[in-house]
């Protein structure tokens, strides 16, 4: 492995810390409505978080780990505002995981391009709209 692609491993395992915070926040904002939507978003990004970093071990690296707490983009105060942060969150992994399908090769690209197409559908179902290339905020 590239010392590129052990960056943008780290970079996603970083997101994936603050996506599943942040779902956090989303679940305890949303109403009944997007519960279940919530808790399976939180559930995925927890089991991708856990998979990059066996990933990055297997790296032969230390993975970063999450911080105490994240600054969110906005505040959140109701359930309108958790779908947009939730929206959000799936656009921000999706990006990194855009730039870890570029800088990798094999099981690890075809994971990142994976996870990328799973965060671009769960940003569409929570905006409501998709944009043409997600994770290229060039293309957007």
């Amino acid at each position: 492995m590239t010392t590129r692609a052990l960056e943008a491993a780290q970079a996603a395992l970083a997101a994936e810390h603050a996506a599943v915070y942040g779902y956090g926040v989303v679940g305890g904002r949303v109403g009944t409505e997007h519960k279940a939507e919530a808790t399976a978003a939180y559930t995925a990004h927890r089991a991708r978080r856990d998979a990059l970093t066996r990933t990055v071990r297997d790296m032969g690296a230390r993975p970063v780990v999450a911080a105490a707490a994240y600054e969110l983009p906005f505040t959140v105060p109701d359930g309108a505002t958790a779908v947009r942060l939730a929206a959000e969150l799936e656009d921000r992994v999706a990006n990194v995981y855009a730039d870890l399908v570029r800088a990798s090769e094999g099981a690890l690209r075809r994971e990142a391009a994976g996870a990328l197409r799973e965060a671009a559908v769960r940003a569409v179902r929570w905006r409501g709209s998709g944009v043409a290339f997600p994770g290229l905020a060039e293309r957007a």
